[in-house]
């Protein structure tokens, strides 16, 4: 005949479940469930807690609860045993066991107090595992509990941001309104700058009628004011700070245009025959005014 903890280690083989797995799913220890697989049932804590946590087991592995708790009984467990006051923490509950005998004894007096509301949460009697109450959690920081703010408060302080808010924008528009005209007005407003007559240099052009090389130099001081090859229909601006030279190429293929207005390279007579000469003398703008 099988043991109480070969059934039950069996029969979680069977499910394919680990003690830990197990554990997991009954709430209970995973050193319990193994103590018990190994028939060792002395746990640390009273036969009530002992026969419960079975139960649970049994029942999750789908064991005939009753018939395993009365093996465990006919081991000689579940029996009153005679032990004086003592006190078993488990988990986070603070746990008073008295024995048998104390019990009666305060039972006869007057001033009997009643059995401890745990013991009958965890009863055989009762399917589900012994559920442990937990301590309210304590805060780490150590810091009191922050008061709590009414709504009455957080809806006047809501007000006094809005009346807030309402204020600067109307400060805003109105210091658009009317302060911004006058910067526009200064933006707009056209600026006053006074103006320098810079000097216009005078200059002169030369027209291109062919390809033709000119070099034109200042009679004053015989700077060279251009020198350069022009194409044909080329029109050429040259400074004309006084009386210039103007000679070309081919005076043929060269006009000059200054006071408005268009003229041909000089002609010269040499042994009866006129042509056109290749050096002109240009005045100075002031000139012949």
């Amino acid at each position: 005949m099988q043991t109480i903890g070969e059934r039950l280690e069996e029969a979680r083989k069977k499910k394919g479940i680990s003690i830990r797995e197990a554990a997991e799913a009954t709430k209970i220890r995973g050193d319990y469930l193994q103590k018990f697989e190994s028939n060792q049932f002395d746990i640390g804590l009273t036969d009530i807690y002992v026969r419960g946590f079975l139960k649970n087991y049994a029942t999750f592995l789908h064991l005939p609860a009753d018939r395993l708790l009365g093996d465990f009984g006919a081991l000689g467990h579940g029996e009153a045993r005679p032990r004086q006051p003592s006190r078993e923490v488990y988990g986070r509950m603070d746990l008073s066991v008295a024995s048998a005998d104390d019990r009666g004894e305060r039972g006869s007096a007057p001033t009997a107090e009643p059995p401890p509301p745990e013991a009958a949460r965890h009863s055989p009697h009762i399917p589900h595992a012994p559920q442990v109450p937990h301590a309210p959690r304590s805060h780490a920081t150590g810091l009191p509990d922050s008061p709590s703010i009414s709504p009455n408060a957080v809806y006047k302080i809501g007000i006094v941001l809005l009346s807030v808010v309402v204020l600067f924008l109307v400060i805003w528009i109105v210091s658009s309104l009317f302060g911004g005209g006058s910067a526009r007005s200064a933006e707009h407003a056209p600026s006053q700058v006074p103006t320098v007559a810079q000097p216009v240099e005078p200059t002169f052009k030369l027209i291109a009628l062919d390809a033709v090389q000119v070099q034109v130099t200042a009679v004053a001081d015989g700077a060279v004011l251009f020198k350069g090859a022009l194409q044909q229909g080329q029109v050429q601006s040259v400074p004309w700070p006084g009386s210039v030279y103007i000679q070309a190429s081919s005076g043929a293929n060269l006009n000059i245009e200054y006071r408005d207005r268009r003229t041909a390279m000089p002609t010269v007579v040499k042994n009866g025959i006129q042509s056109v000469s290749n050096v002109a003398k240009l005045p100075g703008p002031n000139d012949g005014q």
